[in-house]
């Protein structure tokens, strides 16, 4: 498949070179599994095997603008130009999560899980347990019942199994963090990949530094974020963007010299996810969970809503035509005179008579009971098994939340605001009295529609002179009742509903349980007695959104920018990505023994405004600490230029293990006369010159052309090649932790390479 081969080795083993439907857009491996995912240009999200067998294909509906996988390979997340992020099964590609913190398209995203392990319980500053599952059963599921239709109000999968629960928990097994970055400039940072813990945008960071003598500070604007990438020991985050820097209050803002235009790399100090990680886990394992029970509870609600709702409007439906026959009779009464009448043992009515004869009819009555009785039990099912275990689990997470918020030495510095939590805790104590106030009212009402239900059969027996001997006996008293204040009311549909007022009487007994809960040191508020069902939970919800936007800002305010470097000028037109890629790697500190991680960012320098650097990429290091240690007299921000052969255009390229960077390389050469030919190739940062660089007292200046008597040039001849008879295009798909990567052709072929082959296979493929 590779043409004009030399007799030499030929690197990278060629797996295979198969055809693709569309152009492939964004690619990633898996990190632990040979898995490959794929965005094509019409939006559909793929997941390839090694050897090219399609697992799953899915189609969120919008454009896909972002994919990453989670540290353990189990789930991949998803971001869209809504700004939504969906996270999907690795298995079978299903919708686990689906989370909505941007505004506008999620440009990039990166997961990492911290190498450092949680503390062990052994340890003065210890994990604190979840105790949950010591005293309750797994979490109730997510209701789902006919005639619902799924995931309309849902950000949950609709799937009725335990995917997501699994995933979940072995998630909380270490601690992992999804940032993620919009056009805008926003970045969030999501614990487990779906619980908010901070938020920051590179517009509104000021930046001082302290190699400018009089201290000035400096701001981006119109920023706009190209990549990112979290360090292992989740302190620092490298962020890549174009954008004006601009020195904040200068006098002379129109000029060049106070702001510059261009491609920029910001160091921003996130080390507050190290130095509170034990806090921040314990906090975000209650809250995500509490996030999943409240699900639980709103679709509960919703579908109980629906199945009541259904029932009611075949009930109001048969019984309506009763009012209608009255007037046409020309009768000024009510239903509820003329069924009181014929209990009272009166003549039966014309219009009674032909209502219970002839429009409703005995097997029409069976029906409606049937459908009020059926929908009584299934509430009182998705009650029992769904919406009040849920609450019970959410009221002793609240608990927990709320012990952990009085450690005030710990918890009080990532926001966990006491008060908040102490509202929250007791808004879930009186979500827990609204469902038993709301089983009583069920089962009151259930029964009296049964009892009414079973009087109208018997008239309808006698009416029609037929036997009532086996009927059900029912209640006159109860059929008083339910005439009174059943009849054309509906208790139970308003207390699912948002409704603020109720107007049900409220009994002595239920009165008592105030007083009484109000003298045991319980909840004072007795105005949840003028509150639904669903109020209470809206409430609970929006008291616990707050406590935990208390944190959110709290911790993002420990999030700060620690450095910029500005790389090389861009216009402001510049629409065309070029290729960028972060990485970190463990190094030994000034030729001693102890390591330390570095940064390494590489980018492709556009021509236009160095003239003596054309055709090079830059490589940067150290940036990370280089302000650490710049007072001491140490620096440790270096830079390296690779100049790219005559001829050759990068595509795309890749930081890889071990401090390499894998290349993607068109011939233009060849191009004109109508040949297309690639190469792909490894080079070693350790071959490069890496230069130290003094940051200028002129903090807004451009330092890479100062670079230009440094450059190493780049000799094919002497480097790891592979030739390929394509013309190729970006994405290139590197798998450190695998060693293969896969390289997408401008006419739909995909490309897979073995990176690292044993030694002794010597011959091409």
């Amino acid at each position: 498949m590779e043409a004009n081969e030399s007799q030499r080795v030929v690197a990278f083993q060629l797996q295979f070179d198969k055809p693709t439907v569309s152009q492939t857009t964004i690619a990633e491996w898996n990190p632990e599994k040979d898995l490959l995912a794929m965005v094509t240009e019409d939006s559909k999200l793929l997941l390839h095997r090694f050897n090219w067998q399609r697992l799953w294909t899915t189609s969120p509906g919008k454009f896909i603008t972002s994919i990453c996988w989670r540290p353990d390979g189990k789930a991949i997340a998803v971001g869209l130009e809504d700004g939504t992020i969906s996270l999907h099964d690795v298995e079978n590609g299903k919708l686990l999560r689906s989370m909505k913190f941007h505004c506008v398209s999620v440009i990039c995203l990166n997961w990492v899980e911290d190498r450092k392990k949680l503390m062990d319980g052994d340890r003065c500053n210890s994990t604190y347990e979840d105790r949950t599952a010591r005293f309750f059963p797994p979490a109730p599921r997510v209701p789902q019942t006919r005639g619902l239709v799924q995931g309309d109000s849902s950000s949950f999968m609709d799937e009725n199994d335990d995917s997501f629960r699994e995933l979940f928990d072995s998630s909380h097994q270490q601690f992992d963090i999804l940032c993620s970055g919009d056009k805008d400039g926003n970045i969030y940072f999501n614990i487990f990949g779906i619980f908010p813990i901070g938020k920051v945008n590179i517009h509104d960071i000021a930046f001082r530094s302290p190699l400018v003598e009089n201290h000035a500070s400096y701001q981006l604007m119109d920023a706009s974020i190209c990549k990112m990438a979290l360090s292992s020991d989740i302190c620092h985050i490298m962020v890549l963007c174009s954008g004006v820097l601009t020195e904040i209050g200068s006098e002379a803002s129109d000029t060049s010299e106070s702001h510059l235009q261009g491609f920029h790399s910001l160091v921003l100090d996130c080390s507050i996810f190290q130095e509170r990680k034990n806090e921040l886990h314990q906090v975000a394992r209650q809250a995500s969970n509490a996030e999943h029970l409240f699900e639980v509870i709103r679709k509960s609600i919703d579908v109980m809503s629906k199945q009541w709702s259904d029932a009611m409007h075949m009930y109001h439906e048969k019984f309506n035509t009763l009012s209608t026959l009255i007037v046409d009779h020309g009768l000024d009464s009510s239903p509820q005179e003329e069924f009181l009448s014929l209990l009272g043992g009166a003549r039966t009515s014309p219009p009674v008579h032909q209502f219970l004869v002839t429009s409703l009819g005995e097997a029409g009555l069976k029906r409606v009971g049937k459908a009020v009785s059926g929908a009584g039990k299934e509430l009182q099912k998705i009650v029992l098994d769904h919406l009040q275990p849920a609450a019970e689990m959410i009221a002793f997470r609240m608990g927990e939340l709320r012990g952990l918020s009085k450690w005030r030495a710990r918890y009080k510095g990532i926001g966990l605001e006491e008060s908040l939590i102490d509202d929250a805790t007791e808004k879930a104590g009186m979500l827990l009295v609204q469902i038993e106030r709301f089983i009583r009212i069920l089962s009151s009402v259930v029964q009296q529609f049964s009892n009414f239900f079973n009087w109208l059969l018997k008239c309808v027996k006698v009416l029609m002179s037929e036997p009532s001997d086996q009927l059900l006996p029912f209640s006159s008293e109860l059929v008083i009742i339910f005439l009174k204040f059943l009849y054309d009311q509906d208790p139970i549909g308003t207390l699912l509903q948002d409704t603020k007022l109720l107007n049900i009487e409220v009994d002595s007994e239920t009165m008592q349980r105030v007083a009484e809960l109000a003298y045991f040191g319980g909840f004072l508020d007795s105005e949840y007695l003028k509150r639904t069902l669903a109020t209470e939970f809206q409430q609970l919800e929006s008291c616990l959104k707050k406590a935990l936007e208390m944190t959110l800002a709290t911790v993002s305010r420990r999030i700060l920018c620690k450095d910029v470097l500005p790389l090389f000028p861009v216009s402001p037109t510049l629409v065309k990505p070029f290729p960028a890629s972060v990485s970190y790697y463990q190094e030994a500190f000034n030729g001693t023994t102890c390591e330390r991680l570095t940064d390494y960012t590489s980018f492709m320098v556009p021509d236009d405004f160095f003239p003596n650097m054309i055709n090079c990429i830059g490589i940067t290091r150290g940036l990370i600490h280089d302000l650490d240690y710049v007072k001491s007299g140490h620096n440790t921000l270096e830079v390296a230029l690779l100049s790219i052969p005559d001829g050759y255009h990068c595509v795309d390229l890749s930081l890889y293990k071990e401090e390499q960077i894998v290349l993607l390389l068109n011939d233009v050469s060849m191009a004109s006369e109508g040949s297309e030919n690639a190469c792909m190739m490894i080079t070693q940062t350790a071959d490069l010159t890496f230069v130290p660089i003094s940051r200028s007292s002129v903090f807004l200046s451009w330092n890479l052309h100062k670079l230009q008597d440094f450059v190493t040039f780049l000799q094919l001849e002497n480097e790891k090649v592979r030739e390929i008879s394509h013309s190729v295009v970006a994405p290139l798909a590197v798998s450190a932790s695998r060693g293969v990567a896969c390289v997408f052709a401008a006419k739909k072929r995909a490309l897979v390479y073995i990176l690292e082959e044993d030694e002794d296979e010597d011959e091409a493929y």
